[in-house]
C-alpha cells in the first residue's frame, strides 16, 4: 500500500547558518521529511519544480515584472533553479539573494535521517510585505509537495517495524 510520505512542520536547526540571516520582524518557517538525501541533492529535487508549480511560477513573473522584481535571480556561478548558492556545506545549503522589496534565503539541511527546508524572508517594504502574503498559501504548497518528492526519491531510510 502506498502511503505519502510525512512533511511536517519543524523548528529550524539551531546550528543553521540562516540564523545569521535573523532580524526582528523576519519570516521564517521550516518542514521536513524523513530522508537521508544531501543537502545539494535535495536541493536539486526541490528546485526541480512539477509543471503545476512551473506554472504558478511563470504567472509570478507577469504579475511581478511590471515592478522590475527580480525574475531568474542575479547571476552566479553556482545556482539551484533561479536561486544563487550563498554557502555549502556537508549539512546545510543555502541558497538565495537580495531583491528589492524583500531578502530571502532557502536553507537545506540533512541531519540526523531528515532533510528541512527553511524559508526566510526580510520584506524591505510594504511591497515586500504585500507580495510575501500573496504567496503564502502558494509557498506551503510548494515546500511541502518539494520535500515529498524528496523523500520519494529514494533516499529514505529504511522503515523499522
Amino acid at each position: 500500500m502506498f502511503s505519502a510520505p510525512r512533511v511536517a512542520a519543524c523548528p529550524l536547526s539551531p546550528n543553521s547558518a540562516l540564523h545569521a540571516h535573523m532580524q526582528s520582524g523576519d519570516f521564517l518557517d521550516c518542514y521536513c521529511v524523513a530522508s537521508t538525501a544531501t543537502p545539494r541533492a535535495a536541493a536539486e529535487i526541490i528546485t526541480a519544480f512539477p509543471g503545476w508549480a512551473q506554472i504558478l511560477v511563470k504567472l509570478r513573473a507577469l504579475i511581478t515584472a511590471p515592478f522590475g522584481l527580480s525574475q531568474d535571480g542575479p547571476k552566479a556561478e553556482d545556482k539551484l533553479g533561479p536561486f544563487p548558492v550563498e554557502s555549502e556545506t556537508g549539512t546545510e545549503l543555502i541558497a538565495g539573494f537580495d531583491d528589492k522589496h524583500l531578502n530571502f534565503r532557502v536553507s537545506v539541511r540533512s541531519e540526523n535521517g531528515k532533510v528541512s527546508l527553511a524559508t526566510w524572508v526580510h520584506p524591505h517594504n510594504i511591497g515586500g510585505r504585500i507580495y510575501l502574503a500573496g504567496i503564502m498559501p502558494f509557498h506551503v504548497l510548494i515546500v511541502r509537495n518539494a520535500l515529498a518528492r524528496v523523500a520519494r526519491s529514494g533516499r529514505a531510510p529504511l522503515q523499522t517495524a
